[in-house]
């Protein structure tokens, strides 16, 4: 069977993007979960982080559904979610400047700030934030996926791979594990390196992380003027995280960054 797939990326972080709305090609997760990780794999598939599919959903605009490049289900991505819905408003699923849909963590809403059609900057609403563990220097928040912030003094000679597979498999995570954010403050910004449960790897930047490590920076007060708008520099490109701080919580969180078409194309499965 031939399937036609559509490739994006968000600062680097690629995703394969699947329109079901008419044929349910991988439905069965058990069935395709090989399918799925041979798909994501750069060697002998298409290549990518993780793997989307866009269906209908009666009330909004779609439903998008994740899975990591293990084949697995995973839970939400923030890079996804905004090239899922650049994707949307580029084959007039959503012909608005705005998609509302349905993720694992629940309801989104994306703004397409400018589109050549092509490249698009992307706003993507995230969920509400209320709770905020600190464990030693660390901090762990739930962004729609879970994450460890670590605080560094030189990002760049982190050892993110060891150091974070470390963290993601720990005794204190299973059985699900963590995300692991490696962070250093550089005049008011952040540079940021992550490791990804599911793609068992550093990516060259992860939405869900980028915002986590825009709220911890913010609680632990290593912001000047304790601003609420976040620059973050990525391995793979800019973006940038806003928010309400409340006294106990976080609200109104804005994830934006651009949302560029790679190729699209058929390959049989």
């Amino acid at each position: 069977m031939k399937l036609h797939f559509h490739k994006y990326h968000g600062a680097g972080n690629d995703f394969i993007i699947i329109d079901e709305r008419v044929n349910n090609y991988l439905s069965s997760v058990e069935r395709n979960q090989q399918i799925i990780a041979d798909l994501c794999n750069r060697r002998f598939g298409i290549g990518a982080d993780g793997l989307m599919l866009l269906r209908s959903h009666p009330e909004y605009d779609f439903r998008m559904v994740y899975y990591n490049s293990d084949g697995y289900e995973g839970s939400m991505c923030g890079n996804g979610g905004r090239c899922l819905a650049a994707f949307a408003f580029h084959n007039r699923i959503t012909t608005k400047e705005k998609a509302l849909f349905i993720a694992s963590d629940g309801l989104h809403q994306a703004v397409i700030n400018s589109d050549d059609g092509k490249s698009a900057l992307v706003s993507l609403g995230m969920n509400d934030i209320s709770e905020i563990l600190k464990m030693g220097n660390d901090l762990f928040l739930d962004t729609g996926s879970p994450h460890l912030v670590r605080f560094v003094s030189d990002v760049e000679k982190m050892d993110v791979f060891n150091e974070g597979r470390k963290i993601r498999y720990s005794d204190v995570f299973k059985p699900g594990g963590t995300n692991v954010n490696f962070a250093e403050i550089v005049e008011n910004s952040i540079h940021i390196r992550t490791y990804e449960r599911g793609v068992e790897n550093e990516t060259l930047a992860c939405g869900t992380g980028i915002t986590a490590t825009a709220i911890a920076a913010h609680f632990q007060g290593l912001l000047k003027n304790h601003v609420n708008e976040v620059k973050l520099i990525a391995r793979g490109g800019k973006l940038n995280v806003s928010f309400t701080p409340h006294a106990a919580s976080y609200s109104n969180i804005i994830l934006t960054g651009p949302a560029v078409k790679v190729f699209s194309g058929e390959i049989e499965i």
